[in-house]
């Protein structure tokens, strides 16, 4: 399994910015696809995760409202689209993906297969 997010970059306070995790190697059928946040000297956090062939979420409530994750089945495509970005939301966004559960895992120690991260900095 292959995961590569992209889309980071500088945005101001109350800003917008979609993040793309494109993944390979395998299908994809059964799995479960995720973002995670990790800030400077912080735990790496969940953010949101999709079921890969039903389609339903799991959002974090720090970004509840905000916050959307997608999927494009026959692209391989996992998106995250942020809305009124705040300063303290500037880390590095990981893709993750694991074999589906019934109950959505939050945990990043959990997933096995991880992208490179791509670096969001949230301007004041």
């Amino acid at each position: 399994v292959q995961l590569r997010a992209s889309g980071g970059g500088l945005v101001q306070a109350g800003g917008s910015l979609r993040l793309s995790c494109a993944a390979s190697g395998r299908a994809f059928s059964g799995y479960v696809m995720a973002w995670f946040r990790q800030a400077p000297g912080k735990e790496r956090e969940f953010v949101a995760a999709i079921r890969w062939n039903s389609g339903s979420t799991s959002i974090a409530d720090s970004v509840k409202g905000r916050f959307t994750i997608s999927r494009d089945n026959a692209r391989n495509m996992v998106y995250l689209q942020m809305n009124s970005l705040n300063p303290e939301e500037t880390a590095v966004y990981y893709c993750a993906a694991r074999s589906g559960d019934s109950v959505f895992q939050l945990a990043h120690r959990v997933y096995p297969y991880w992208g490179q991260g791509t670096l969001l900095t949230v301007s004041s």
